[in-house]
């Protein structure tokens, strides 16, 4: 994990925090000063932020929580608008947002107080259900677009105003549904399994629609339950159960990738010695050659 990301994860530092600290000389890995913001962290680092070690959480908490709109998920705002975690209650000041939803958004966020778990599920393909309100009709270009995806080389629109991203790939739709209609908008259901930066508002920005309204009703198997807005509930048992089931087929699959890996680089590395082999045998033979000839010269 990048520094500046396992310091934000790990501590009460936000990732600008995080590079500002690290800027300035106060972050140390294993006694010495380091001043790489994307240095990757090894298991057995020992990171100290003011002379303070950084402790890695480890026990596992998970929540959701409804997130209302115009709170941005960040830990701060440079603009200094109101962020979830002056919503939260402050025993959930350390957890990290599974993903994130822009400030005019709103639903569903999950929460841990696991880096490994956060990261893990943010890299996932788990499928995520959102309801939409856009400004149009829904046209037959757009449910072409949701049904075979889309390559975008301009994908600005819709996009944050300071954002980097320009180009953007979207993937099918999960599934999409709609729920109801009018002469200036569309409400849809849509399900889709990426998490990129304002996804479907630069999807539908593309066809000349704004997005309303965005509601994340679902994020797998995991529901709102009617939990209010601006409230949170823990993971169920069964939720928790689901997880570590999850987790652990993740780690089969990342096991069984490193084993192929390992496997290819010994067949590589056995297919290196053996044209080595033959090599040196080819050299050897040469040699042999030019030996015999020059022998056969010296009898003349």
């Amino acid at each position: 994990m990048r520094l500046n990301k396992y310091i934000s994860h790990n501590s009460k530092y936000s990732r600008r925090d995080a590079d500002r600290l690290i800027e300035e000389g106060e972050v140390t890995i294993n006694r010495k000063v380091i001043k790489e913001f994307g240095y990757e962290v090894e298991y057995d680092d020992f990171v100290e932020v003011k002379g303070r070690a950084i402790k890695v959480r480890t026990e596992l908490t998970v929540i959701v929580y409804n997130k209302p709109k115009g709170v941005l998920v960040t830990k701060r705002d440079d603009r200094e608008r109101t962020t979830i975690y002056h919503k939260l209650p402050g025993k959930f000041r350390h957890f990290i947002p599974v993903g994130r939803l822009d400030y005019a958004s709103e639903g569903l966020l999950i929460l841990t107080d696991s880096p490994d778990v956060a990261d893990k599920l943010m890299k996932s393909s788990i499928p995520r259900t959102y309801n939409l309100k856009i400004d149009k009709p829904l046209t037959q270009e757009m449910i072409d677009a949701m049904r075979d995806g889309l390559m975008l080389n301009d994908a600005r629109a819709g996009g944050h105003e300071k954002s980097r991203i320009t180009s953007m790939e979207f993937a099918p739709f999960d599934s999409f549904e709609l729920r109801s209609e009018g002469k200036s908008f569309t409400k849809i259901r849509v399900t889709i399994s990426e998490g990129q930066n304002r996804e479907l508002r630069r999807f539908f920005a593309h066809f000349g629609a704004e997005v309303l309204d965005l509601k994340r009703i679902s994020f797998g198997d995991i529901g709102l339950n009617n939990l209010p807005t601006n409230k949170t509930r823990y993971y169920t048992r069964r939720e928790y159960s689901d997880l570590y089931d999850y987790l652990k087929q993740i780690d089969r699959a990342k096991l069984k990738q490193e084993n192929i890996k390992k496997e290819k680089l010994a067949e590589e590395r056995e297919s290196k010695k053996l044209d080595e082999k033959k090599k040196a045998k080819i050299q050897r033979k040469r040699e042999a050659r030019k030996k015999a000839k020059k022998d056969a010269k010296k009898v003349k």
